[in-house]
């Protein structure tokens, strides 16, 4: 039997195949434009052909009608194209990825109108049971579903009467609180081997991202009119995301928040010190780089740096020297932490890190160095014996 051309193979996230086809439905009395309908999910191309020969009775039999929304795939590809519209592209190319790789495959041949509270909850077990993150999928699978609620399309949402399960996470007797940040020498000792290994455009980023708190895709999206060398400050407007088809493009803050931050004067050089150097270096391959919107910190071809090259950077330092482990975030988290034990204010701190939220700097950042966890105990101690 030859392949049918409408069915198309696709691969999931962990590599597995599925298979998914297009179907010709007729023309739209009301607008004229030819009607479609897509199935994705099947296991085997002969799935896929099966299902498509059921589509196809339905048609000519006149019993089926698209504006029925008979699947939970068909309520995703009426809300997939409007949800677009609404976030941003690396926001929507991630929920398309999870819809893709976790909720479509499971059920989005299910019929909208017999999805109930059992069925949703067995996806939910099944969920919690493989993926860590597995209350967002489940979040995005109950979205869809108030969707189809709110056009009218089922009368409740049975992923709200769901009951969330609890994995209980397994302790090893060895396993050590990892901790993403650094102490204030490790810190130093960390960019002396920055100063010492790599060149002065690296150095420099590391340096920054250390003493500015910000975020990496902020630091990579960084121009030279952002800048200001006269009030040795930062406005901080953008970062760099993934998009479609896995492309680096420009797009607002996290939280969309513009913000100017004060840097010190020793980071201030550093960047007037690869300023020249990198419009001297560029000149010489015949790349002007005078104009404000270059890139601070780019790469050989003077584009966008991969975000993951800066955690390549960082483990080659870790591991010559033996240092603890830190991930590139964690020098945000470091930032913080130091900004705490140099007597910075709450409010001090959320406004450097741009956080719209004080509850964000205080479950995520507040963490302090093993002095002032050692300080607590030593309170505690001369409390008790009366010394105070």
């Amino acid at each position: 039997m030859s392949r049918n051309p409408q069915i198309k193979e696709y691969k999931l996230k962990d590599g597995s195949k599925r298979f998914m086809f297009k179907f010709y439905l007729g023309t739209d009395p009301l607008t004229g434009k030819p009607l479609s309908t897509t199935r994705r999910g099947f296991k085997s191309r002969k799935d896929a052909q099966e299902a498509m020969k059921q589509l196809n009775a339905k048609v000519y039999n006149g019993t089926f009608k698209k504006q029925q929304f008979e699947t939970y795939q068909d309520i995703y590809d009426d809300w997939v194209t409007q949800y677009e519209n609404t976030v941003e592209e690396s926001t929507f190319v991630k929920t398309v990825g999870i819809f893709e790789n976790h909720i479509l495959p499971v059920i989005g041949n299910y019929r909208i109108n017999k999805i109930d509270v059992a069925v949703c909850q067995k996806h939910v077990n099944a969920w919690s049971k493989k993926l860590k993150r597995f209350r967002m999928v489940k979040h995005y699978a109950a979205k869809l579903m108030k969707y189809a609620l709110k056009h009218g399309y089922v009368n409740t949402n049975p992923f709200d009467l769901v009951e969330m399960p609890n994995p209980r996470k397994k302790i090893e007797l060895d396993d050590e609180e990892f901790e993403n940040f650094y102490e204030r020498d490790q810190l130093i000792v960390l960019l002396e081997a920055f100063k010492r290994d790599y060149n002065l455009m690296v150095y420099t980023m590391f340096h920054l991202l250390a003493y500015s708190g910000m975020r990496k895709g902020e630091v990579l999206a960084l121009t030279w009119n952002d800048i200001n060398f006269d009030n040795n400050d930062i406005r901080i407007n953008k970062a760099i995301s993934r998009g479609k088809d896995c492309q680096l493009y420009l797009k607002t803050t996290k939280n969309g928040v513009v913000r100017t931050i004060s840097i010190d004067n020793e980071t201030m050089a550093l960047l007037t010190k690869w300023r020249f150097e990198q419009r001297k270096t560029y000149l010489k391959k015949g790349l002007n780089t005078f104009n404000k919107k270059q890139l601070v910190f780019r790469n050989k071809d003077n584009k966008f740096i991969q975000p993951v090259q800066t955690q390549k950077w960082l483990n080659k330092v870790l591991l010559r020297y033996n240092l603890p482990t830190i991930t590139t975030h964690g020098l945000r988290h470091t930032h913080c932490s130091l900004l705490f034990e140099a007597g910075a204010t709450i409010k001090e701190v959320q406004e450097r890190l741009g956080h719209t939220d004080v509850k964000t700097t205080l479950e995520i950042y507040t963490h302090v160095t093993k002095k002032t966890k050692a300080g607590t105990i030593e309170k505690f101690d001369t409390f008790m014996k009366g010394n105070i």
